[in-house]
């Protein structure tokens, strides 16, 4: 359970749905989306060691990158998720980059699958600015007099009009941007309300509870059902510090009712921030077994979760422990920096005082009734909110359902008086100020229920929906003598941050005019990141990455403004330098003509994109936009109404009034220290006591708050010129280029296999079409139409790190990050790669795994972007271009990455575990610094080119598009790539071996010297792969075909014919493994909740993983826990024998049921994805995987169905569990660790909260935020 304490600056995430473990606390609660206005720009030259951040520069094809991930000792190497074009995405070295959004207790969240996760999408722009745009707008705001505009005011209905507010006429056919019209026309229009959300209804009982009803369809016959009571640590006194979490925590696992929805399919959670407290169930709507609605059970059991809990003495006890735990578990680096960064953002206030976790002096002594006394105090129905959004029909049923369970809670004995009106929650904005929001979503209420409240029953007062505390805004004329930097420094830390923060009133967004003033940051906050981007580009440039971050944080109840600097420690002065320099440039100069138009354009084209997106958002996402709308205050809008909307205020936009918004923005540093500039809120550096320096290794690092004054006013006497117009690519390669590559290469379809003349081949059932092209690359597509407009297209090639030769560790690894650092193509700059990538909308990424590289593109369907991505690709495969200094940065951030190991103690003690296991082989961890050394700009050049040959390369595509279009474009671009093959010697690769045992290294510790005691610890084995093959060469369904004809004539006279034909129809199929390995999983976890952590309380956190390769004939599993120096051995011992007590205690029907349902639920929920179609065509026609082929599609559902718990223990045999197979690695952090890790070199190398398990909170302060109870 989360009591998210984060200082988020606030860019938006996207938040998988934190509910993935049916029934249970999730080990993660993963952030959606922030659904406030936040603008990001950022900018990196390359990787930072300590935590690499998600998305780069936009002239490198931007990249996912090395999600810093500890605990998943899967050792993906490099997750270059590239965005083309990424303008909300923070970059920050100490603290990943932000999210305003309160998570709950866990966010170190995996990614379940090679292929088949999900990418984070990010809000891309498109092209130039349209010429019709005038048109668009007279149009649009004509078409606006006809949206239907609701009253505002919570306490009365909403009342509908067809006309403009105040009597205003339609105005039709006048073109408000005539120079004749008077300015007060335009002055008139931009005054005017928003529309609000059509489909949002409201109403409020008689007891003062408020409730939101959104129906929605995404996923079908599911809803969510969230309770959120505003209380949270902001309205903790002195010595309750961190109750409400432990309040959130007791009242949760302790309700009765919430256990009776188990076995239903409904998933349970909840968490804590500082300004209120939520529990959510998603639940379907009715299950198989009764056609019963199951929304009664679902409120009746949030009643008793919020109003009625049982606060059990036992149970009370039991949370306590939990708590400690995480309080130990969550005490990381990152940790400790966000809660420096919120300190002195927020000194002036409770938010810096108020983390959600606590104090754990204060924990350990609270009794039953000091708990009962604060939710006496603040958990009653006047002062929460129900929102339920789902698939839901019937409106006025779920209301009577509502005041059905909730009617009487709260009224029986207090009678007090009418709370005053509160204003208007709802509103955020539309879908296009969300960036990382592939969809949109908005809401605003158009419907509510008219009630008679008599206000006199009405218990208490409503409790505010921003935190109740004052601000020490930065306003102009505030200026002056600044305060002196603070600055933190820790041994932990890696790298040098910096950032600096300006603190104004949240600007709600509710008229035309709000709307513009928004659109005008993102253009500046867009042609800031892209400058920066590109203009620095040498070798060694200073800094590692450079962030302009401004958003809403209902959270901490104020707009942020942060700079964010990080670099390493020797180039922090000129790194600083170059940031102030650039914000001067953008604030002195302005933005220029062409980038006006450019990210104008580029805005509206992904307004609309997600606008025709606006029946596929998830119904999570649009509930949780909504519920931070009610802090912000923000009008809400669906995404067509955002769409409409932004254009017709966008031709209202012009240079000088955006030059004018920069300048407001920007001015806090731009004129740092005059009086008549707005004062900064705090600058904070974060460094580390000792950085590394060659030849002389560890030395001290001395740091001033003078010397960092210094810097910034350095930086403000730099010399700047304006911006120069850079030409934008309309294509790379020109209809002529491409007719004289046809007439040379002719591409053409031939047939699939060499037994067969057919060279088309269609499954009706999945749509999937397969294809061979003349130059031996496969390629599989299927046409898709749930995301409207929206195509994406992956290309895997066989090999991955690998095929690293012992003279070339790490090649393939620092290739891929060369390839993604360079970003040039043929005779094109980076910069106009990117721009052409902007210009359509384009988002690529480049990684690389174990076993593949991967390749990707999503892109829209308008404006010919399919065409551009394929234009993209045949370059990169026909005319990638390699720079040394793009070499140089690849191979500098790995060194740096490498020497931050012995930093953090989750990957210090993965990093020896994974050496250990796997007999020191070094393409599963981090290159060394003398394989670094060794490698050169070609030999990187030549382990990842010569992979990309014809018949190694498989390529699939999803999307809305045509059979005409698609095979045009496969025809034209990869038909047309020069057909290439693979020598012998490039197939030739070093075997993976597990080491041989016994070993002395099979049991290991790592001891880190920290001021806090923290442990972790992993425990690993071997698994076969997903296909039965196993490490030591065998075929496991050999194996299980005679078991089977021996259990066939055992057991003639038990089994009908029908139930034989079955088993073997199963057990013979080639996803047999795959699929049971994934059951056992669920179920293995599931009982190291049940066990480990609330039976016996040595956790808060534990899981159970399984890496299963497809190309590797290997796989290995890992429990990866956390506990303290006290009780970590004993955790350890408790997880072994969880893993090893399958047979003694067996596996139940009921557990087998619930692992099947979880797993059918995540799979029905993303059918619809074009991304997880994407996964499911993966290696369909990849020679290195043989054994997938269609019907690993066709049958996933039927497989999950008919598995058995003889087929799970089947699996079950598949992993070594014994002493002699086993390896663990424990690691401890403390004043007193008995040694300190000085040099990476010296090491040898309940089901859960729910949520996708992969991603690393992000922004300011999230790490302050606790985790899920489960």
């Amino acid at each position: 359970m989360a009591a998210s304490a984060s200082i988020v600056a606030g860019v938006p995430q996207i938040k998988p749905s934190n509910l993935v473990g049916e029934e249970n606390y999730s080990r993660t609660r993963l952030n959606f989306l922030d659904p406030h206005p936040s603008w990001s720009c950022s900018a990196s030259s390359r990787l930072y060691a300590s935590r690499p951040p998600f998305t780069f520069s936009v002239c490198r094809w931007s990249y996912d990158d090395r999600n810093g991930e500890p605990r998943r000792l899967q050792m993906k190497n490099n997750w270059w998720k590239q965005q083309a074009f990424v303008f909300t995405e923070r970059l920050s070295q100490t603290t990943p980059a932000g999210d305003n959004k309160c998570i709950c207790c866990y966010h170190g969240q995996r990614k379940r699958g090679s292929y088949t996760k999900q990418l984070t999408t990010r809000f891309s722009i498109n092209k130039t600015f349209s010429r019709s745009l005038m048109n668009q707008f007279n149009n649009a705001l004509v078409k606006q007099y006809h949206v239907q505009c609701a009253a505002v005011g919570p306490e009365e209905p909403h009342a509908v009009s067809t006309t403009w507010p105040d009597g205003t006429l339609e105005k039709q056919g006048v073109d408000i941007l005539d120079p004749e019209v008077r300015r007060a026309d335009l002055e008139e229009f931009l005054g005017l309300e928003l529309p609000s959300h059509p489909k949002l209804y409201r109403g409020q009982l008689k007891n003062g509870l408020r409730y939101i009803i959104l129906p929605n369809k995404v996923p079908l016959n599911r809803f969510e059902a969230h309770m959120e009571v505003h209380v949270g640590s902001i309205d903790e006194e002195d010595d309750e510090q961190g109750i409400a979490h432990m309040i959130e925590h007791v009242a949760f696992l302790g309700s009765k009712k919430r256990e009776k929805l188990l076995g239903t399919g409904a998933r349970s959670n909840a968490y804590t921030d500082f300004h209120h407290t939520v529990f959510h169930i998603h639940s379907p709507t009715c299950t198989k077994e009764s056609d019963g609605d199951l929304l009664p059970m679902v409120l009746d059991a949030l009643n008793e979760i919020a109003f009625n809990p049982k606060f059990l003495a036992s149970r009370v006890e039991k949370e306590r422990r939990a708590i400690l735990s995480e309080l130990q578990m969550m005490n990381t680096i990152e940790y400790r920096v966000d809660c420096q960064l919120l300190q002195h953002l927020h000194s002036e206030n409770k938010l810096s005082r108020r983390f959600p976790i606590g104090l754990e002096e204060q924990i350990k002594k609270w009794d039953v009734d000091k708990i009962r006394k604060f939710h006496e105090r603040w958990y009653f129905p006047a002062n929460a909110t129900l929102y339920i959004v789902g698939d839901i029909s019937n409106i006025s049923k779920t209301i009577y359902q509502i005041e059905a369970v909730f009617g009487r809670t709260g009224l029986e004995n207090e009678t007090v008086a009418t709370p005053p009106p509160a204003p208007n929650a709802f509103g955020a904005m539309a879908s296009f100020l969300v960036p990382k929001l592939s969809v949109g979503l908005g809401g605003s209420l158009s419907h509510e229920k008219s009630s008679i409240i008599d206000q006199s029953r009405i218990q208490k007062e409503r409790h505010a929906a921003r935190p109740p505390v004052m601000h020490n805004w930065s306003l102009p004329g505030s200026g002056g003598v600044p305060d002196p930097p603070q600055i933190f420094q820790h041994e932990l830390l890696q790298n040098f941050s910096f950032n600096m923060f300006c603190k104004i009133p949240v600007k709600k967004v509710r008229t035309y005019g709000d709307l513009r003033n928004v659109l005008m940051k993102r253009i500046v906050l867009s042609a800031l990141h892209f400058r920066i981007n590109t203009r620095y580009k040498s070798s060694n440039p200073p800094f590692t990455s450079i962030e302009l971050d401004h958003s809403d944080s209902g959270r901490e109840g104020c707009t942020v403004t942060t700079l964010t600097v990080t670099a390493e420690p020797r180039n922090w002065r000129k790194a600083i330098e170059v940031a102030v320099q650039e914000v001067r440039r953008l604030k002195e100069f302005g933005v220029t003509k062409g980038e006006l138009a450019r990210y104008r354009d580029a805005l509206l084209k992904d307004s609309e994109h997600l606008a025709a997106m606006i029946d596929n958002v998830p119904s999570v996402d649009n509930l949780d936009f909504i519920m931070e709308s009610d802090a912000l205050g923000h009008k809400v809008m669906d995404q067509r109404q955002g769409h409409e909307s932004l254009v017709a205020v966008a031709g209202t936009v012009n240079l000088e009034e955006v030059n004018s918004v920069a300048a407001e923005v920007l001015e806090f540093i731009s004129d740092f220290g005059k009086p008549t500039a707005p004062a900064a809120a705090a600058i904070v550096a974060c460094v580390p006591m000792k950085v590394h320096v060659d030849s002389m290794g560890e030395t001290e690092f001395k740091i001033s708050p003078s010397e960092i004054s210094a810097a910034i006013i350095a930086g403000l006497k730099e010399h700047i010129e304006a911006e120069p117009e850079l030409e934008v690519p309309k294509n790379l390669i020109t209809s002529s280029q491409l007719l004289e590559l046809r007439l040379k290469r002719r591409p053409s379809f031939v047939p699939l296999d060499s037994e067969l003349n057919i060279t088309k081949s269609y499954d009706k059932e999945t749509g999937i079409t397969q294809y061979r092209l003349s130059n031996g690359i496969p390629v599989n597509y299927k046409i898709s139409r749930s995301e409207n407009q929206s195509g994406v297209m992956r290309l895997i090639v066989g090999g991955g790190r690998a095929v690293e030769s012992s003279d070339a560790k790490g090649s393939v690894v620092v290739g891929v990050r060369t390839l993604s650092e360079g970003g040039r193509v043929g005779s094109f700059s980076r910069e106009q790669v990117e721009l052409f990538c902007v210009n359509h909308l384009i988002n690529c990424s480049l990684e690389s795994t174990e076993e593949f590289i991967c390749m990707e593109f999503r892109f829209t369907l308008r404006d010919n972007g399919m065409r551009a991505a394929f234009e993209l690709l045949h370059m990169v495969l026909e005319h990638s271009v390699w720079l040394d200094d793009a070499f140089d940065r690849a191979r500098q951030l790995y060194l740096s990455y490498y020497r931050s190991i012995p930093k953090s103690l989750e990957r210090s003690t993965a990093h020896r575990l994974m050496l250990a296991m796997l007999n020191g082989d070094e393409r599963f961890v981090e290159p060394t610094p003398e394989s670094l050394q060794n490698l050169t700009l070609q030999s990187v050049k030549d382990a990842v080119m010569n992979q990309f040959v014809g018949a190694n390369m498989e390529v699939s595509i999803v999307g809305d598009f045509s059979e005409a279009e698609i095979e045009s474009c496969i025809l034209d671009y990869l038909g047309t790539v020069k057909v290439t093959h693979m020598s012998d010697k490039d197939q030739i690769n070093s075997p993976i071996t597990f080491r041989p045992s016994p070993s002395d290294l099979q049991f290991q510790q790592v001891f880190l010297k920290d001021t806090d005691e923290r442990a972790c610890a992993y425990i690993a084995g071997p698994a076969p792969n997903r296909w039965g093959f196993t490490f030591d060469g065998n075929d496991l369904f050999e194996s299980i075909d005679t078991t089977k004809t021996e259990n066939d004539e055992k057991s003639k006279k038990e089994n009908s014919d029908g139930e034989k034909k079955l088993q073997s129809k199963i057990r013979g199929h080639p996803l047999f493994f795959g699929i049971t390995m994934g059951l056992l999983a669920e179920i293995i976890n599931s009982r190291l909740f049940t066990t480990v952590r609330d039976s016996l309380g040595l956790t808060y956190d534990v899981s159970f993983e399984l890496n299963l390769f497809d190309r590797l004939k290997l796989g290995w599993y890992v429990i990866s826990v956390t506990s303290t120096p006290g009780k970590v051995y004993k955790a350890v011992d408790a997880c072994k024998n969880v893993l090893r007590g399958l047979h003694s205690n067996k596996i139940a029907q009921r557990e087998l049921d619930r692992a099947k349902r979880t797993l059918l639920m995540r799979h029905e929920a993303d059918i619809k994805s074009n991304a997880y179609w994407l996964g499911l065509l993966a290696h369909l026609q990849a020679s290195s995987v043989p054994r997938k082929d269609i019907s690993c599609i066709k049958d996933l559902t039927f497989l999950y169905e008919a598995a058995t718990i003889e087929d799970i223990y089947l699996a079950y045999e598949q992993l070594k569990i014994e002493d002699d197979s086993l390896y663990s690695c424990i690691g401890i952090a403390g004043a007193q660790a008995r040694d300190e890790i000085s040099d990476a070199t010296s090491m040898e190398e309940d089901e859960s909260y729910g949520g996708d398990q992969n991603i690393v909170p992000m922004g300011r302060g999230l790490s302050t935020m606790t985790r899920p109870t489960t």
